[in-house]
């Protein structure tokens, strides 16, 4: 018999790829969990921008803090974006109770779950399931693929990253500026009628500005302060790492 089977190892990587006895036999993993959203992001930006980014830090984190990375959620709430083709919503509701289900059946064999967030519309649903998830004693948190300063959607800071990770995903000669007053001013007339009431095009800022190299170092912010956030595993009340 492989002597391995007598010890408890850590198990890397990808969850995807481990298989059932891996796990079985490691030290009880933590894992951090890619949640995205598919929705439109201007003309020049794929559906799953979110996802990408989202996927693409937990790795970055995942590999800084040997932590297991899972196949991310890839479906989100994104109802002010349902006026434009390809955006495909599952709502707050829907998306709480995902998010419930999963951590209850991902700690019966994981020790901690951190759900790395790269849509700002999934942050209600994180707050009531990661916050229920924690009252019910399971060790679980969240953070945010998020940088100082970024813009609100399909602008600058997105279009910089996709350069950085994804160029080949990027449409660089369909790259419009969009709505470029600041997202306080534009949330009243967006609850009213979503994105496309305040931009025709689905983009808030200007992604003609966008650079690999501001993608690359946006991204490096992004995975800095998520491994600083889970390192010092300090949650609020509804879960965000602080």
């Amino acid at each position: 018999m492989n002597s391995s089977y007598h010890h408890r190892v850590p198990v890397h990587g990808e969850l995807g790829d481990s298989t059932s006895s891996q796990l079985s036999i490691s030290a009880s993993p933590s894992i951090l969990i890619p949640l995205g959203a598919t929705e439109q992001h201007g003309p020049h930006l794929p559906l799953d921008t979110d996802t990408r980014i989202a996927t693409a830090v937990a790795r970055a984190v995942g590999e800084r803090l040997d932590w297991i990375v899972a196949p991310a959620i890839a479906y989100g709430a994104s109802g002010e974006h349902q006026s434009f083709d390809g955006t495909i919503s599952i709502g707050t509701d829907a998306l709480t109770t995902l998010l419930v289900e999963y951590g209850r059946s991902a700690t019966c064999w994981a020790q901690r779950l951190v759900f790395v967030n790269g849509h700002g519309g999934n942050i209600s649903a994180l707050q009531n399931a990661i916050g229920r998830l924690r009252a019910e004693g399971r060790d679980a948190g969240w953070c945010a693929c998020a940088c100082a300063g970024g813009d609100a959607h399909a602008g600058h800071t997105e279009t910089s990253v996709l350069l950085h990770i994804s160029p080949d995903s990027v449409h660089t000669d369909r790259m419009l500026a969009g709505n470029e007053a600041p997202l306080r001013e534009l949330l009243p007339s967006m609850r009213r009628g979503g994105v496309a009431a305040v931009s025709r095009i689905g983009v808030l800022g200007d992604p003609t500005t966008a650079s690999a190299a501001e993608g690359s170092r946006i991204f490096s912010e992004m995975v800095d302060d998520c491994a600083r956030r889970i390192g010092r595993w300090s949650p609020g009340a509804d879960g965000m790492l602080t």
